[in-house]
């Protein structure tokens, strides 16, 4: 009798086990990838691979500096947008610029 009552705790305990596993956690690293580029906005429309497309708002073909993901073909409208700014009163000494193909352009602390 005392050897059933035992063997019937172990298995109550053993039923109940952990939490439940949430229906939308992703199951593998590959799946949380996606998952947290799509929260962050980083995934194309398409829904194909993450960082697989053009990753910079604006034309290739003229992105020259870079403020976030927005592109400009002059480094004095980047800087202007990076200080917000208007055009007409930024200047290069305001910004930082690192890297390239294409630059990423900041505002320097005043």
């Amino acid at each position: 009798m005392r050897l059933v009552s035992l063997i019937l705790a172990a298995l109550a305990l053993g039923a109940c086990g952990g939490a439940a596993e949430d229906a939308n956690a992703p199951q593998t690293a590959r799946d949380k990838q996606l998952q947290e580029a799509k929260a962050n906005g980083e995934l194309d429309e398409s829904g194909g691979k993450p960082w697989g497309g053009w990753r910079y708002q604006g034309d290739r073909e003229s992105c020259f500096y870079v403020v976030g993901r927005r592109c400009f073909k002059s480094k004095k409208t980047a800087c202007a947008t990076a200080c917000r700014v208007p055009t007409k009163t930024a200047s290069a000494d305001m910004c930082t610029i690192d890297g390239g193909g294409p630059a990423s352009v900041s505002c320097k602390k005043r």
